[in-house]
């Protein structure tokens, strides 16, 4: 299960000198290589006791600003957040044989971007939404269709559903963003950029 890294570099004269375009370039290629979804994206998190945690979701949007997801609040994650929001991000594209790594400060998204993307949803993961009570043991899993169907009879005649208070999104505010790009040997490419206290981003290669 061992394979040389030969499809693409990461030279000085390739590297663009915002990350978010940078990404933003990576992000479209991965796209096109296809399949599966270019923005899954491995979140990882801190409990209470030190203990990380990490879970897949999905990026739904990006920008100067960060990098944003929705959740549950309430869940494992919302919570974890919420004591300790450093938090890291990973998006992993096998077929291109590259990785991009995120830290940062994760934040809440207010109440109106979260509306505007729970609307846009389809009305059936509204309700998966509005129902689940997400990261929470429950008896089995006729009991998460019986409240699915439950709420789904009777939110029949709602044509707009309400977005309950415990769901909504989270941007990641990037203060390390790094790119990697596989290579033969090992000798990776890695540049890694850092916001100063500016805003500006400083640009650093790493060892691999």
């Amino acid at each position: 299960m061992r394979m040389s890294y030969e499809l693409d570099v990461l030279g000085d004269t390739e590297i663009d000198s915002d990350p978010v375009a940078q990404f933003s370039r990576w992000f479209d290629e991965a796209i096109a290589a296809g399949p599966g979804e270019a923005n899954a994206m491995m979140v990882s998190t801190v409990g209470a006791d030190g203990q990380p945690s990490s879970r897949v979701v999905l990026m739904k949007a990006f920008g100067p600003g960060g990098f944003e997801f929705y959740t549950n609040y309430d869940s494992q994650k919302g919570q974890e957040i919420a004591a300790h929001p450093r938090i890291a991000a990973l998006f992993y594209w096998p077929t291109l044989q590259r990785q991009v790594r995120i830290t940062g400060i994760a934040e809440k998204l207010s109440p109106e971007q979260s509306d505007a993307y729970f609307h846009s949803r389809p009305r059936g993961s509204q309700i998966g939404a509005i129902v689940s009570p997400q990261s929470q043991v429950v008896p089995d899993r006729a009991w998460l269709e019986e409240h699915f169907a439950m709420a789904t009879h009777e939110l029949e005649g709602q044509m707009t559903l309400e977005r309950p208070d415990h769901w909504g999104g989270f941007r990641i505010v990037p203060e390390t963003i790094e790119f990697w790009q596989g290579r033969p040997n090992r000798l990776h490419d890695r540049i890694r950029y850092d916001r100063g206290e500016d805003g500006r981003w400083s640009i650093h290669r790493l060892a691999p």
